[in-house]
């Protein structure tokens, strides 16, 4: 588990969390307490507290499972069900002290009952701070790329084992233990990943069929089909209302959060949801020696109802979430709501070592300052060959190096050397690998954007050029790959093609005043308000000439705007008032305007100006019509890269200007 998750989501996953667990708790106990008098016998009065109990619950490993088969983890809707049930399941850890500390006290002592809640008090202290940092000791033990020692592995297990059976030696669940020594185990590779890859196959797949299926044989319909009566009592009134009470309580985010109205259903579905946990539960309890808490009807009952909730969820949820909004967000990832004094989040996609160069000049232009921090994510992107299983892992965390240089070697040393250049609150840098199949590399980049708040991801071009300004190679794997992440990229992106002239020089030299030329471009719409942000953001660099060129249709000039657009020029002319008034940043932007008739035109103009600027920023503004570039669409060449950024980086086009082409984040309604 990633403990993380829950200061992502903040007060939402709390909320959630601890409201879907004590609000139908305390609606059961409630109506337990006005039945008990006349409704409910001594028997049901005893064993009710103990299944609604249970059917309050939401574990999280039931949860994780069910995004999992849905293949909707890494979404934001994933993440939010992640933490409300991985708060869930600390709330009902508590409830379940006190209720054990309780009921020891009343059977014992309450000298036994404090034994017994100070030796589980005294497993988390030392699960915290003993056994948690002896796990990341192993963690940066583990060189890169290499799998964890099988002694690790083996003295995990035994732990885990010894933590079972104390859990149970004091009176808790035998549950208890492993849960909290899992919590410990810093996940995702290379420890959390190894430990699933040896357990998993043993687990899913021998002792999960057997333990469901040796319940099932347990079942008696006959109890249930002889007993029609029983749907009629107090007991399956509280059960109805305690399921009821949980749904309205997880649909409180569609009406507070703003979230929408499937996304909200799908997410109460499944912070409905049961499975395993519950039913050995069940088992549990209806195996107890000492107490009769479950009986064999109330034991085939629940059966049959977590069988039929295990059915039904996962169809609901699949036909009201579609998985290709997975990556959806609902909060602006952007530049141009990131504030004037927040940091600004890039990821930084690499391919081959020869992107680090552009990148980080790229980089270096936007300025990172204490007023406006950069926290930098560069992912070092490698195609799965030779290996079974790929492989994420961060190069802050793994230190010990491999005894032969890594792929990833140069790369870290650049962004290294990179950071090195800037203060810490200026510029903050993190390096990860991931070594993947091509096919999923658009997934792994979109889930680690959501992963890591994201506003702007960069990714490089497919096309290479030589120094003399001609085509050097071309990968359409890797378009094939930025097309993918332009389509389901849950923030901003921009991509970036280097001519081979912007990486020349990683350092811009202060003396030459300007020595660093950019050019944006500006028709208009989303994206180019995008593109003008981060080009503002240059103009704190006193070694760059930041130009903005604004393109105006001659048919606006004439007739003034049609109502569909007005609201968009007002926004539009509200991003470039600071632009005209020469209120940016703390150095001099020159501002142009040109008025163009037709696409040609804004094309002729386009070439004439290429040869002033080292870098051109532009927006996308895919499938967007205009009369600044009608007639243009039929000959562009790459969709990807929008009109403009299309004709700038044409090879009939002798230029040696690099381009930034800019995608405001697409919000998905």
């Amino acid at each position: 588990m990633d403990m993380r998750v829950i200061n992502r989501m903040g007060r939402k996953a709390l909320w959630i969390g601890i409201a879907s667990m004590l609000v139908p708790l305390l609606i059961g106990l409630s109506m337990q307490m006005r039945f008990s008098r006349s409704w409910l016998t001594d028997e049901e009065a005893f064993t009710l507290p103990v299944l609604t109990t249970i059917h309050c619950m939401t574990p999280f490993p039931v949860v994780a499972y069910l995004l999992e088969h849905l293949k909707i983890l890494n979404s934001e809707l994933g993440q939010l069900a992640l933490s409300s049930a991985l708060v869930s399941d600390l709330f009902s850890m508590f409830l379940i002290l006190v209720s054990t500390m309780t009921s020891a006290s009343k059977e014992k002592s309450i000298y036994l009952a404090f034994i017994d809640i100070g030796s589980s008090i005294l497993y988390i202290l030392i699960v915290t701070y003993a056994l948690r940092p002896a796990m990341f000791w192993v963690v940066r033990q583990t060189p890169k790329g290499r799998p964890v020692k099988g002694i690790y592995i083996l003295v995990i297990v035994l732990i885990m084992f010894g933590s079972g059976l104390l859990s149970h030696l004091y009176q808790m669940s035998f549950f208890f233990g492993p849960f909290v020594m899992g919590l410990a185990i810093p996940d995702g590779p290379p420890l959390g990943s190894a430990l699933v890859h040896k357990f998993h196959s043993f687990t899913e797949n021998v002792l999960h069929p057997l333990f469901v299926t040796t319940c099932g044989m347990r079942t008696d319909l006959r109890l249930i089909t002889n007993s029609i009566e029983y749907f009629m009592t107090p007991n399956v009134a509280i059960i109805v209302a305690t399921f009821v009470g949980k749904m309205v309580v997880c649909f409180v985010p569609h009406v507070c959060y703003k979230m929408p109205l499937k996304d909200a259903l799908a997410l109460t579905l499944v912070m409905c949801s049961k499975g395993v946990v519950q039913l050995s539960f069940y088992a549990a309890f209806r195996d107890n020696l000492q107490v009769e808490t479950v009986t064999d009807r109330e034991f085939s009952m629940s059966t049959i109802s977590i069988l039929l909730n295990a059915i039904i969820v996962p169809i609901l949820v699949k036909h009201i979430y579609d998985p290709t909004r997975k990556y959806a967000s609902y909060q602006d990832r952007d530049i141009i709501h990131c504030r004037n004094d927040g940091v600004l989040r890039i990821l930084v996609c690499i391919h081959r070592p020869d992107n680090v160069a552009a990148i980080i000049k790229l980089l270096e232009a936007s300025s990172p300052s204490s007023e406006g921090p950069l926290n930098i994510d560069v992912l070092h992107l490698i195609e799965l060959i030779g290996r079974a299983f790929p492989i994420f892992f961060s190069h802050q965390m793994q230190k010990k190096s491999l005894p032969k240089a890594s792929y990833s070697e140069n790369v870290v040393l650049a962004f290294n050397n990179f950071e090195h250049q800037y203060k810490p609150c200026a510029l903050s840098v993190d390096v990860f690998t991931a070594i993947t199949p091509p096919k999923f590399m658009h997934e792994d980049i979109c889930s680690f954007a959501l992963e890591r708040l994201t506003s702007f991801i960069i990714l490089p071009f497919h096309r290479k050029w030589n120094m003399d300004g001609s085509l050097e190679s071309e990968d359409s794997a890797i378009r094939t790959f930025n097309c993918s992440v332009l389509e389901l990229a849950p923030c901003s992106i921009g991509i970036l093609v280097d001519r081979g002239h912007l990486g020349e020089s990683l350092v811009v030299s202060a003396e030459l005043s300007p020595s660093f030329s950019v050019g944006m471009i500006f028709l208009g719409g989303n994206d180019d308000r995008e593109a003008l942000t981060f080009a503002k953001r240059m103009a704190n660099n006193s070694s760059i000439s930041l130009t903005v060129i604004n393109f105006v249709a001659q048919s606006n000039e004439e007739s003034g705007a049609s109502a569909p657009h007005a609201w968009d020029e007002m926004i539009d002319s509200e991003v470039l008032r600071d632009v005209k008034l020469n209120n940016v940043g703390k150095e001099y932007v020159i501002f142009m305007e040109e008025v163009v008739k037709d696409g040609p035109q804004t094309a002729l103009m386009v070439r004439s100006m290429v040869e002033d600027y080292d870098l051109i920023i532009v927006g996308r503004r895919y499938n967007i019509n205009s009369p600044q570039t009608s007639g243009l669409v039929e000959w562009s060449e790459f969709p990807e890269l929008g009109i403009i950024g299309d004709l700038l980086t044409s090879t009939d086009l002798d230029s040696k200007a690099s381009v930034l082409v800019v995608q405001q984040q697409q919000k998905r309604t």
